[in-house]
């Protein structure tokens, strides 16, 4: 069966965040989050590469717990973050971190993700803006823009001829309008990634019709 997933912004933010600052907590689960939703697979290794402030502060801040616990799919308000890493030791996922205290990076709270396991790896690199708000500025090499703030479909697939077609079809046919699209993939015939920005938040019919298109990995819709 196809992996689904429907999300509220709030249900990616949480009611209660845990940690003590929102840039440095609830904004780094977030991003662990959306790259983990991207891999769509249980990872067996995860490299954070922090840069500027995030990696002067990360322990103390609790940033390399949010981060790892993004990763696992919890959300801000879950009481198990500051476990995360004993969690992430427990499911065989081996975390590895590089610290850069003095790189330029446009903005002070950057993570570079390299997360893998024995099919594929992807690397993603996160902004934590402040207030929880984060944005996605690349994928597997590919820059991007990617604020998480309007309703976005990720979905994974296998990288064959007329996929983007079935998936826009069925937006369109659903009055569903794309705001921003941005596709990239392994390799050819490998497995490929859409991420689709849309006007609307109305899409649970839309999301159940693209679930059945054949060679689709993964849906996940966050409203």
């Amino acid at each position: 069966m196809k992996n689904i997933r429907f999300q509220s912004v709030f249900d990616i933010i949480g009611p209660v965040m845990i940690g003590p600052s929102s840039s440095h907590t609830a904004g780094a689960v977030r991003i662990g989050k959306i790259v983990s939703s991207i891999f769509g697979e249980k990872p067996t290794e995860v490299e954070f590469q922090l840069f500027n402030s995030f990696a002067k502060t990360y322990r103390g801040h609790g940033t390399d717990v949010a981060l790892v616990a993004g990763i696992l799919g919890m959300d801000t308000d879950d009481e198990r973050i500051p476990q995360s890493l004993e969690i992430a030791h427990e499911q065989g996922v081996k975390v590895y971190w590089k610290v850069n205290k003095e790189s330029n990076t446009p903005h002070p709270n950057t993570t570079r993700i390299i997360i893998r396991n024995e099919h594929k790896s992807l690397s993603a690199t996160g902004v934590s803006i402040g207030g929880g708000n984060i944005q996605v500025t690349e994928l597997n090499g590919f820059a991007v823009n990617l604020n998480m703030n309007t309703p976005t479909l990720i979905i994974v697939h296998q990288d064959i001829p007329g996929m983007i077609a079935k998936v826009t079809d069925i937006l369109s046919d659903s009055d569903i309008n794309i705001a921003q699209m941005n596709v990239t993939r392994e390799s050819a015939g490998e497995k490929a990634i859409m991420i689709i920005e849309v006007d609307s938040r109305q899409c649970e019919e839309a999301v159940q019709k693209i679930s059945q298109i054949p060679h689709l990995h993964n849906v996940n819709f966050f409203g």
